[in-house]
């Protein structure tokens, strides 16, 4: 069985999807930076392993990176998902993972990688919108995207509607791609990402239109 971590900063919306699935594999602990963070209380009202690692505990953001990779061997992880965690990851320990962990943006990526992403989308009149489950690679939301959720920009959303109507997809989502790498549906190989034995071409679409 995979053992799941959950790097969290947050409310833990993407968690307690995560949780809600019952995944075939396990989640094995929770990490937060924050000790404000209510994915905390989640992870334990599911009885989850919890771990604070604060980063202003830490001298530079290697010594932070390195207290999370011994916490994540400690737990003997398979899997890094990041939901909602609010740190860049140095590059050291990118690679330390790499293959290994996932992240969600709220975007089509490769479009508006980065931040403010809802209100870029409106500001530009785009039609479509969504968002993109990804391989993590050094450099930001970069790596090979796995799966998106697509919607429409209705004429009447701005920047929240908009952010809540991408929630939504992103909870039927991320627990998929998470299910089709603990089941070996997606691999990633020495030749680049596997699903379903065929090379991944392009990333699995959730439409809501």
């Amino acid at each position: 069985m995979i053992k799941i971590a959950v790097l969290v900063s947050g409310s833990g919306s993407n968690l307690q999807a995560l949780i809600d699935a019952n995944l075939s594999g396990q989640i094995a602990g929770v990490i937060s930076n924050k000790p404000e963070a209510y994915a905390l209380e989640r992870a334990q009202k599911a009885g989850i392993q919890t771990a604070l690692i604060e980063h202003k505990q830490y001298p530079n953001r290697e010594a932070f990176d390195d207290a999370m990779h011994q916490q994540l061997l400690d737990w003997d992880v398979d899997l890094v998902v990041l939901a909602g965690f609010m740190r860049i990851l140095s590059a050291k320990f990118v690679k330390a993972w790499e293959g290994k962990m996932v992240n969600i943006h709220p975007s089509l990526l490769p479009c508006y990688k980065g931040m403010h992403t809802h209100q870029r989308v409106l500001n530009t009149g785009d039609t479509l919108h969504g968002c993109t489950v990804h391989y993590v690679t050094a450099e930001l939301d970069a790596g090979q995207a796995l799966a998106q959720g697509v919607l429409k920009v209705n004429p009447h959303d701005n920047a929240e509607t908009l952010a809540n109507r991408v929630h939504v997809l992103e909870h039927v989502i991320y627990p998929q791609v998470v299910e089709w790498i603990c089941t070996g549906a997606i691999q990633h190989t020495a030749r680049g990402v596997d699903y379903r034995g065929q090379p991944l071409q392009a990333p699995v679409q959730f439409c809501k239109l």
